[in-house]
């Protein structure tokens, strides 16, 4: 944009909004699209770790080690969960994605000793034979839902609402609804599907005390019992959730993302991942919950300092959904076929969009094999490479977790705290209530 452009638009009607009303005008309909939001917010950029010197003592890289164990659901499950480190998959779809997608989740999960979830629609068994530790989700829809795969599961995490779309329902093209998507879920081949908003039923936590009492008894008390929530009135919603009797609570912020739903959702509703994470830990220290109820924070973690900012701040894991798809290639300007690279630039073209700004999970199109259910398009993603690529990923966000606390002086990563980390702006210093860098100044404490 030239100067004279740059001076001459409104900043109330800039060609983004000039194109939405533009295209409501011509069309009548509102935009549908995947990934998160693309707003900039407050988020875990606008912490910094104090590193330790003089008045605290480091840990050698080299010869000191620095646990990562993670252990989810000693509340009430007989067999909580173990995992070698702090950082799981999202739930994704069998729909969403393709089985070769989630085939490949499944094997890097379990070559690194962490968990995947299946996501809407239910539980393939390429998922189930590839991952060590399956988390079988219970969502609004139903869609796919089998009681004994859930028994076959690892734990059971109940959706009340995304990140990406709090208070809304899922959305799956009919493009994407083939024969076995179709099949699974119990719906016509080829006809758009909505997802419900909300658990046929129950109407609240009351009921959702009863789903959670139904579930265990469904698992002989074995399985942990997650809840999910998008997070919006996060500290009632997780006290909630924790007086229904959940074992973990899940709770997932404003940059999470989805297959597809309606951007003024994405971009509109819900809290951001770091506000949420304050009140539920709030909500969790005020109810003496802190340690006996985990919590799992997602929504826009993508590197290894977002990871160690949320366990300092008071979760005990996290989860990724983004991070992990592009690392699978989503994005990308090629996808991988028999150890060659073949460029994807034209079919990101012809969907009217460029590697580095698709959201177009919601086609199928996908140029890299990702989001697609097409049978020659889920062929550009082959389940070794993702499976190692994806390993790749999550082997680096361990490390750079290790590396902060052993920075900070610590042996363990759970033992990372609210006193290692200051904020760089107010708004983050408020958000997060830790003090601005260089002062002891909490903004409104």
């Amino acid at each position: 944009m030239n100067p004279i452009q740059s001076n001459e638009q409104s900043w109330g009607y800039d060609r983004t909004i000039l194109n939405y009303i533009q295209n409501a005008a011509a069309h009548g309909l509102y935009e549908i699209r995947g990934l998160g939001a693309k707003r900039k917010l407050p988020h875990f950029d606008d912490l910094v770790f104090l590193g330790a010197s003089l008045s605290r003592y480091p840990l050698e890289g080299y010869r000191e080690k620095c646990s990562t164990k993670t252990v989810l659901g000693t509340r009430y499950a007989t067999k909580p969960i173990e995992l070698e480190i702090p950082i799981t998959i999202a739930g994704m779809s069998f729909g969403s994605l393709s089985a070769n997608v989630k085939e490949a989740l499944g094997q890097a999960a379990t070559q690194m000793g962490t968990s995947t979830t299946t996501g809407d629609g239910g539980m393939t068994q390429e998922e189930r034979m590839s991952s060590k530790t399956l988390i079988y989700q219970c969502l609004p829809s139903r869609y796919g839902f089998n009681p004994d795969d859930l028994r076959s599961a690892d734990a059971i995490e109940i959706v009340i609402g995304q990140g990406a779309k709090p208070g809304g329902g899922g959305m799956l093209l009919g493009q994407k609804i083939n024969p076995r998507v179709a099949q699974m879920r119990t719906l016509p081949e080829g006809v758009d599907q909505r997802s419900a908003c909300r658990h046929p039923d129950w109407t609240g936590s009351d009921d959702l005390t009863i789903k959670i009492q139904q579930l265990r008894e469904l698992t002989d008390w074995e399985k942990p019992i997650f809840v999910k929530i998008g997070a919006s009135r996060t500290f009632n919603d997780v006290k909630l959730a924790v007086h229904a009797g959940a074992d973990v609570i899940v709770v997932d912020g404003m940059q999470g993302g989805t297959a597809a739903t309606q951007t003024v959702f994405i971009e509109h509703v819900g809290i951001p991942t770091l506000a949420a994470v304050r009140q539920a830990v709030e909500a969790l220290e005020d109810l003496d919950m802190k340690g006996k109820v985990q919590l799992i924070v997602s929504g826009g973690i993508r590197t290894g300092a977002d990871v160690a900012k949320a366990i300092a701040l008071g979760a005990d894991a996290v989860s990724i959904g983004q991070g992990i798809l592009i690392a699978l290639g989503c994005n990308s300007e090629t996808y991988v076929q028999h150890d060659t690279h073949f460029s994807a630039v034209e079919d990101y073209a012809a969907l009217g969009t460029a590697p580095g700004t698709c959201h177009h999970c919601h086609t199928g199109k996908c140029p890299v094999g990702v989001t697609t259910q097409d049978p020659i398009l889920e062929k550009r993603l082959e389940v070794e490479v993702g499976a190692k690529r994806v390993k790749n990923y999550l082997q680096t966000l361990n490390m750079e977790l290790t590396t902060i606390a052993r920075a900070c002086g610590k042996q363990n990563v759970h033992h990372l705290e609210r006193e290692d980390l200051v904020a760089l702006t107010i708004e983050a210093a408020a958000i997060a209530k830790l003090p601005l860098a260089g002062t002891s100044w909490i903004p409104g404490v």
